[in-house]
């Protein structure tokens, strides 16, 4: 049996985000519809539980190819996914605020909107090698 072909990274980046923003939307699905939770307040949670499926997956998968090491990426890429998630959370709470629609399909959508700026800046910035 042959070996699957390798994906390019802009595919890994794919994977591994859907994988991340999955464990995401499921937490905050979780706690708003398990315990009542507040939407914001339990999408705190959703981030921060995946932050460690996305790292993980970046590091090891998506840009292992750019042989950073996980010191140098790791801070970086808590500051990058920190101000993704900052963006969410404001973008979120105003979709919220003044659309009619569901907390979890606004939340989807929110997911899918801050993804494309972490991937330019997680391949340009946040795994980028040390100069030599």
């Amino acid at each position: 049996m042959a070996a699957m072909p390798a994906l390019p990274p802009p595919l890994r980046f794919i994977v591994t985000g859907c994988a991340a923003a999955a464990v995401h939307f499921a937490v905050v699905k979780l706690l708003v519809d398990g315990t009542g939770m507040r939407p914001l307040v339990a999408n705190v949670l959703g981030w921060l539980t995946a932050f460690g499926v996305s790292f993980g997956g970046h590091y090891v998968w998506t840009f292992a190819h750019q042989q950073t090491h996980w010191r140098h990426a790791l801070p970086r890429f808590f500051l990058l996914s920190a101000s993704g998630f900052a963006l969410n959370e404001l973008a979120y709470a105003f979709a919220l605020r003044y659309s009619p629609w569901r907390y979890d399909v606004l939340l989807a959508l929110v997911l899918v909107g801050v993804a494309v700026g972490t991937y330019v800046l997680s391949k340009l910035w946040a795994f980028r090698g040390t100069a030599s």
